[in-house]
């Protein structure tokens, strides 16, 4: 097995006896699947440099250094530096921590249907987030066959997208597919972002050109589907490309998306620099330009609003995690402490 295969570049940095890079290719609770060049197996993590947040928590994606154990678990002993990461604000933490998604990926493909899913407002939303990882977004406009005419729906998402490429497919007849091709190269990774229903997992197979994943029917009176994917896993396909595959994520909270709202949403940041005052908080000073824009239609009131509502989560999202992010820095010095006591009392492994 050769792990480069799966996009490893080493750093030159000079490995430990007995630590093998590897990539976690799913995450299950509190064990992971991973691929090395061993092979596939399961892994734990090395709890006096994880539970004491010495390290970062592994994600789908992710590259770790191992130390491998043939007929058992192998144990994660460090988590890799990411390339690109996407989180989003953890559902069942009301908001007070991040949740990892993905990791070292190259594209992002934001998918919804042309049928019953499309929504502009969650394709900015999930535009944000994607800039914001540092991957490129592409969005994919999915069961292109289900709509007679989509031209409309297709300019609008263009609108949004401005830079990014916009691609309707059709993973039942295979129209469109041939558009993605060019992501689709061998040591890539793309990450699958969209709600329950928007054929993720019928893509994956109509890509890898065999059935690798299992499809849900949908409901027929309003086209929403169940979870196929329970948890995120990291595919191969045939042609060398990986896909990280998630649940479907109908709702996204805003994590830290300061330069992703800026990608997003530079048509309206444009107007900025040009109001007569440099602090001009754009609501009733003289000379706003986006005040101007907004009246003479320059800019639209939809996109404005929809500007201030995640700009609003950002910068509460943003003063959270400074708060967070200083409290970690406060456990982690406890942690060095007790972990340093633990070694020159005789009690630490």
């Amino acid at each position: 097995m050769n792990i480069t295969e799966y996009g490893y570049i080493p750093d030159g940095k000079p490995s430990q006896d007995g630590e093998t890079p590897a990539r976690v290719t799913a995450v299950y609770k509190d064990r992971y699947e991973i691929i090395c060049s061993y092979g596939t197996g399961l892994a734990a993590l090395k709890k006096s440099s994880y539970y004491t947040g010495e390290e970062s928590f592994p994600t789908t994606g992710d590259f770790v250094l191992i130390n491998w154990e043939p007929e058992g678990d192998s144990r994660i002993i460090r988590t890799l530096t990411r390339k690109t990461f996407f989180a989003r604000l953890d559902p069942s933490s009301a908001g007070h921590w991040e949740q990892l998604v993905a990791a070292n990926f190259d594209y992002v493909f934001i998918m919804q249907s042309l049928n019953h899913d499309f929504n502009p407002r969650r394709l900015e939303r999930y535009l944000t987030l994607a800039w914001q990882s540092g991957a490129r977004p592409v969005i994919v406009l999915t069961k292109a066959d289900l709509e007679e005419d989509y031209m409309q729906k297709l300019q609008e998402a263009a609108a949004i997208a401005r830079t990014v490429d916009v691609i309707a497919v059709s993973a039942k007849t295979g129209y469109g597919l041939e558009y993605l091709q060019p992501y689709m190269e061998p040591g890539k990774t793309i990450v699958f972002l969209g709600s329950s229903g928007v054929g993720k997992s019928s893509l994956v197979n109509a890509l890898a050109g065999q059935d690798m994943m299992a499809v849900n029917s949908i409901r027929e009176d309003d086209s929403k589907g169940r979870h196929t994917t329970t948890h995120r896993q990291l595919i191969m396909l045939p042609c060398g490309a990986m896909i990280i595959d998630t649940p479907g994520m109908r709702e996204l909270g805003m994590w830290d998306v300061t330069d992703g709202l800026g990608e997003t949403f530079s048509d309206v940041e444009q107007y900025f620099t040009q109001c007569r005052f440099s602090d001009c908080r754009h609501q009733n000073e003289p000379g706003c330009r986006v005040k101007a824009a907004l009246e003479n239609g320059e800019l639209s009131q939809e996109r404005w609003k929809s500007y201030l509502k995640l700009k609003k989560e950002a910068r509460y999202s943003a003063s959270r995690e400074v708060y967070l992010k200083n409290q970690q820095m406060k456990a982690k010095g406890r942690a060095r402490t007790e972990k340093q006591k633990r070694k020159n009392s005789g009690a630490y492994r």
